[in-house]
C-alpha cells in the first residue's frame, strides 16, 4: 500500500549497495521475510533486476531468498526464473525451510483470514522445499542455488537430483556455523564436489541477541531435525522418514476456528491482497450514511415507558432463544463486513484497518456474549441439606440504559446492547451525538436477526438532555456508558440521587495509559508498538498510548529512533488505503488538542511531529511527541495523537508508584527482555490491562477482556466472562421437598 514510497526511497539506496557489490563481486541477496510483503518483494526484486541489466550484466551475484513454507514458495521459484529469462541473467537463489513461521500462523488468526499463507505442518514444508530445489536444480541455467539446511534427509535428496540433472549442475550447501559440522563433514568427505558455504551474524550483541534466540528457539523445537538428532531416542528411521510417507500429524486449526468450538472468529481482510480490498473499496463508492431523527425528551420518555411494556415478554423468552438472536446478528455483521466499513469510513473518519478490526470486534461481541448466556445464565442447581432443593436463577433487570462514545460507534455500541439484550434486558440506546448512523444500522440490523421492536429503541441526542432523561427515568434498571471520566462521574451522581431503586452502573471511561521501557528492551520493537500505541486511530482510542517512560540508559537511542519513525506516517484521507493517521472526530475535539499542544510547546520539550498536508490543517492532528519532566506533569486524558515522554532511573518500582498515583488504571505496556521485572511490574500496578512486549491497544473480545478501576471504570471488563452477570438480578429459589410427607429421594435408598 506505500509501494510508490518503496520506490522512491528504497530502490535507490538498495541500488547503490548493488554497484558496489558488483565492483567487489561479491554476492548480495535480498532477505525473504513476511507473506504479506511477498508480491512488493518481488515487484522490488524486478526493478532491482533491470538495474543490474542496465549497469552489470556480467554479475551473477545477485539473488533473493526463497522460504519453503511459503504456500507460494514454488510459484516464486518459476517467477524469479521468468525474470532471470526475461532479463538475460542469472541469479543466486537461497532456498530455506523459513524462520518466521509462529508469526505467520499468528498474524492470519489475528487477521481472522480464510486459510494460512504457510505450511501447518512440519513435513508438507519439507515436501515443499524438495519441490522447490527440484525446480530450481531443473532451472540452473539461470539460478545458482544455495541450499541452506541442516536436515540430513534434505541435503541428501538434493544431492541426488543435482546428480540425476542433466548437464553440470552449479549450486552450493550453506550451514550456519556452530551447526551440523558433523552432518556436512560426511557430505563433504563422500560428495567432494560439493561446496559449502558457512556463514554467520555479524554484529553487537545488542543487535544478535533477538536473531541467536530465534535460531534457538527453531532448533530446539520438537520436530527440529537438529533437536531430534541429538535425542538417542529417536531411532534412525523415524530421523531419516520421508516426508512423503503419511504419517499422523497435528496441524493448527483454521482461523475461523481457534477459539474451537464455542464460537467461530470473525472474519478479516488483509488489505495488502488486492482482491480481499476490493469489496471494501466497492462498498466506499456507494456508501450513504442513513438520516437518524433526533429524538426529543417527551419521546425518550414514551420510549421507556413502550420498553418496560415490551421487557416482560423478551425477558420471558429462553437464554436459548435471545443467545440465537444475538449469534444470528453477528453472523450477518460478519457477511455485510463491507458495508459496515464503508459507514465506519464515512461517519467516524476511520481508517479501512481501523474499520474492518472494529466491525470484528463487533461480531466477536456478538458471538461471545451469545455463548456465554447458554454456558452461564441458566439455572444453577446448589448444594443443601437432604429434603431440599435450591436453585440459582440470574434474570433481566428491566429497561437497561448503554451509551456508547464515537471512537468506536459499531464495536462498543453492538457489544453493550446485546450484552444487555441476552442478559433479559430491554435497552435504551443513545450512540454518540457524532456517529448515529452506524448505530441504526446495526438496530436495523438486529431487528432483522428476529429482535422484537420493543425490546430496543435507539434515541439519538445530546447527552445533556437525552442522555441525562434516560439516566434519571425512574424505570432505568441500569446503566451502561462508555466515555469521558468526567462524563462517568455526572450519570454517578445523579444515579445517586434518585429515590427510587439503587441502580448498577458499569463505567469504562479514560487512561493515563503509560508505556514503561528498560534498558534491556529491543527498540525497534519498542517503536513498533509505540507508533502503533499512541497514533494509530489518530490516537483516539480509550487504550492509546499517552505517557512513553523510557530509561535513562538508551532514552537518547529510543527518542531519535521515534523521531525518524513519526517523519514517515502518512496523515491523509481516511479512505485512502495509504492512510496512517485520518482526521480527529469533530472540530470541538480538534481546537481542545490544540490547545493542548500550545500549552506543551510552552511547557515542554518537543521532540517531533509527523508531516502533514496544509489542506488537512482544519482536520487533523498531525502526530505529534513532547518531552516532559515528570510522569506527574501528564494531569488529564489527552484523547488524540499527541504522545508524552519522560525519562526514569533507579528503581522501577517507583516509577509503577508514581504511575499508580496518577489515578488511572485502564492500560499499561511493559517493553523489556526479563521476565522477572514484567510480571513483577504487572502485579504492582493497578491496572485492568497490561501488555508485554506489544502494542496497548486492539483488545480482542474473550482473550484480553477490556475495563479499567480507579478513575478508568467499575468493571466488569467487556468481553469477559464476568460480564453479563452485571446486566442480571440474582434469585435463589429454595424448596423443602420434605413438605409433602418425606423426602422421597432420600427413602428409596434407606435400608429396609
Amino acid at each position: 500500500m506505500q509501494i510508490d514510497r518503496v520506490v522512491a526511497e528504497l530502490l535507490p539506496r538498495v541500488r547503490r549497495l548493488m554497484d558496489l557489490a558488483a565492483q567487489a563481486d561479491i554476492n548480495l541477496t535480498i532477505d525473504a521475510e513476511e507473506c504479506d510483503r511477498l508480491e512488493l518483494s518481488l515487484e522490488v526484486f524486478d526493478r532491482l533486476a533491470a538495474h543490474v541489466q542496465a549497469t552489470a550484466p556480467q554479475w551473477s551475484g545477485f539473488g533473493l531468498a526463497i522460504q519453503s513454507y511459503q504456500l507460494r514458495a514454488l510459484d516464486m521459484v518459476h517467477a524469479v526464473a521468468g525474470i532471470a529469462r526475461s532479463r538475460g541473467l542469472r541469479f543466486m537463489v537461497r532456498l530455506v525451510k523459513g524462520a518466521y513461521w509462529d508469526g505467520e500462523i499468528k498474524r492470519a488468526q489475528e487477521l481472522g483470514l480464510d486459510a494460512y499463507p504457510v505450511f501447518t505442518h512440519k513435513h508438507h514444508t519439507d515436501i515443499s522445499y524438495l519441490a522447490c530445489a527440484q525446480a530450481l536444480i531443473q532451472n540452473h541455467a539461470l539460478i545458482y542455488t544455495q541450499f541452506a539446511s541442516h536436515n540430513a534427509g534434505t541435503i541428501a535428496a538434493i544431492v541426488q537430483m543435482a546428480q540425476r540433472q542433466t548437464g553440470k549442475v552449479r549450486f552450493e550447501m550453506q550451514r550456519l556455523h556452530g551447526m551440523s559440522e558433523a552432518i556436512y563433514r560426511e557430505v563433504c568427505a563422500s560428495q567432494g564436489e560439493v561446496p559449502l558455504r558457512i556463514y554467520a551474524p555479524v554484529g553487537e550483541h545488542r543487535d544478535l541477541l533477538a536473531y541467536l534466540v530465534r535460531r534457538l528457539l527453531e532448533n530446539g523445537a520438537n520436530s527440529s531435525f537438529v533437536h531430534q538428532l541429538a535425542d538417542a531416542q529417536v531411532p534412525a528411521e523415524d530421523l531419516l522418514r520421508s516426508p512423503l510417507i503419511p504419517a499422523n500429524h497435528t496441524g493448527q486449526p483454521l482461523p475461523a476456528a481457534m477459539f474451537g468450538f464455542a464460537r467461530a472468529n470473525s472474519r478479516g481482510v488483509d488489505l495488502s491482497v488486492p482482491e480481499q480490498r476490493a469489496p471494501l473499496l466497492a462498498a466506499l463508492q456507494t456508501a450513504q450514511l442513513p438520516h437518524v431523527a433526533e429524538a426529543s425528551v417527551a419521546s425518550a420518555q414514551q420510549a421507556m415507558a413502550e420498553l418496560q411494556a415490551g421487557f416482560e415478554a423478551w425477558h420471558a423468552r429462553p437464554v436459548a432463544e435471545r443467545a440465537a438472536i444475538v449469534k444470528r446478528a453477528g453472523d450477518l455483521l460478519d457477511q455485510r463486513l463491507p458495508q459496515f466499513s464503508a459507514l465506519l469510513v464515512r461517519e467516524a473518519g476511520k481508517t479501512l484497518g481501523d474499520c474492518v478490526a472494529e466491525v470484528r470486534e463487533a461480531v466477536d461481541f456478538c458471538r461471545y456474549y451469545a455463548q456465554q448466556a447458554i454456558e452461564r445464565l441458566n439455572p444453577i442447581t446448589l448444594p443443601g441439606p437432604t429434603g431440599e432443593s435450591n436453585e440459582l436463577r440470574l434474570h433481566g433487570r428491566g429497561v437497561f440504559v448503554c451509551i456508547s462514545p464515537w471512537n468506536f460507534p459499531l464495536a462498543i455500541f453492538a457489544g453493550q446492547v446485546v450484552a444487555a439484550l441476552v442478559a433479559g434486558n430491554a435497552v435504551a440506546a443513545k450512540p454518540a451525538e457524532q456517529t448515529p448512523g452506524v448505530a441504526q444500522a446495526f438496530v436495523e440490523l438486529l431487528h432483522e436477526a428476529g429482535l422484537p421492536r420493543e425490546a430496543l429503541a435507539l434515541l439519538h441526542g445530546p447527552g445533556e438532555t437525552i442522555g441525562a432523561a434516560l439516566v434519571a427515568h425512574p424505570l432505568t434498571a441500569g446503566v451502561c456508558f462508555t466515555g469521558s471520566t468526567q462524563v462517568a462521574k455526572i450519570i454517578q451522581r445523579a444515579l445517586a440521587a434518585s429515590d427510587g431503586a439503587i441502580v448498577p452502573l458499569i463505567a469504562e471511561t479514560g487512561g493515563l495509559n503509560a508505556m514503561i521501557v528498560d534498558s534491556t528492551a529491543l527498540p525497534e520493537q519498542v517503536i513498533d508498538a509505540v507508533v502503533q500505541s499512541a497514533f494509530r486511530s489518530a490516537g483516539q482510542r480509550c487504550s492509546a498510548l499517552r505517557l512513553l517512560c523510557v530509561h535513562e540508559r538508551v532514552a537518547d537511542g529510543v527518542i531519535e529512533m521515534l523521531r525518524g519513525a513519526m517523519q514517515l506516517l502518512v496523515v491523509g484521507e481516511a479512505a485512502d488505503l495509504r492512510t496512517d493517521v485520518g482526521p480527529v472526530i469533530d472540530a470541538e475535539a480538534h481546537a481542545s488538542l490544540g490547545r493542548h499542544i500550545e500549552r506543551l510547546a510552552r511547557e515542554a520539550q518537543p521532540i517531533a511531529r509527523s508531516p502533514m498536508d496544509d489542506r488537512f490543517l482544519a482536520t487533523h492532528i498531525a502526530p505529534i511527541a513532547f518531552e516532559l519532566d515528570a510522569v506527574e506533569d501528564l494531569r488529564t486524558e489527552v484523547f488524540g495523537p499527541v504522545l508524552h515522554v519522560v525519562r526514569w532511573g533507579g528503581d522501577v518500582d517507583a516509577l509503577v508508584s508514581r504511575i499508580n498515583a496518577l489515578r488511572y488504571g485502564l492500560t499499561l505496556g511493559i517493553q523489556t527482555r526479563i521476565d522477572s521485572r514484567a510480571e513483577r511490574i504487572a502485579r504492582q500496578a493497578k491496572v485492568g490491562n497490561v501488555y508485554v512486549n506489544r502494542n496497548m491497544i486492539g483488545a480482542v473480545v474473550g482473550v484480553q477482556p477490556f475495563g479499567g478501576e480507579g478513575l478508568s471504570g467499575t468493571g466488569p471488563k467487556a468481553g469477559g466472562p464476568h460480564y453479563l452477570y452485571r446486566f442480571c438480578a440474582e434469585q435463589t429459589v429454595t424448596v423443602n421437598t420434605a413438605a409433602a410427607g418425606g423426602n422421597a429421594a432420600l427413602l428409596a435408598g434407606a435400608p429396609d
